[in-house]
């Protein structure tokens, strides 16, 4: 898959923050930001030959439970595609709505779930994100929390081995690394 840009990625930040601001002045909502993570995330990790059915099959970017993102995360995927695979976002009410999907972010409203949804994702290629920042999100691969008015990246390198995934040094160089590092 191509390596987007930290150039690359912020010039499509003010392209959609100008596309869902009506206003300049206006700072990006905490969404907004949010899901132009999720979308760099697929340039950033390397799925397994066997993640997709096919080689035209979809790439999906999936929330489960109440989706804080409104039509931001569609407008961030409209027409995108990753590597040959068209980007298509999905949302799930509960964990056994999903069947194929690639990033997982997983809502808020889904914490006490946890362990079950990890549990039912065990042993597939699935980049599981949230970003919850009550309860023991241990397991899943990639935590969005929010600093300072500032998104930082808390990443468990031994949950994403685990699901074979292979994240790049350029999303961990910036991400405090939890589990195993080895």
């Amino acid at each position: 898959m191509a390596v987007l840009t930290l150039y690359t990625a912020r010039v499509r930040l003010v392209a959609l923050l100008l596309m869902a601001a009506p206003c300049l002045a206006a700072p990006p909502s905490e969404y907004q930001v949010k899901a132009v993570f999720l979308f760099n995330f697929a340039q950033f990790v390397e799925w397994p030959a066997g993640a997709f059915p096919d080689p035209r099959a979809p790439f999906v970017i999936g929330v489960l439970g109440k989706d804080p993102f409104g039509p931001d995360l569609d407008a961030v995927a409209h027409g995108e595609t990753i590597g040959n695979h068209p980007l298509l976002i999905e949302r799930y009410r509960n964990i056994g709505e999903l069947h194929n999907c690639n990033i997982l972010f997983i809502g808020r409203t889904e914490t006490a779930e946890l362990p079950h949804i990890l549990d039912v994702l065990k042993g597939r290629s699935i980049l599981t994100v949230t970003d919850a920042e009550d309860g023991d999100p241990r397991g899943v691969m990639i935590q969005l929390l929010t600093r300072s008015n500032r998104i930082r990246l808390r990443i468990d390198v031994g949950a994403a081995r685990a699901g074979n995934l292979v994240i790049s040094s350029k999303l961990l160089r910036p991400a405090e690394i939890v589990g195993e590092e080895g």
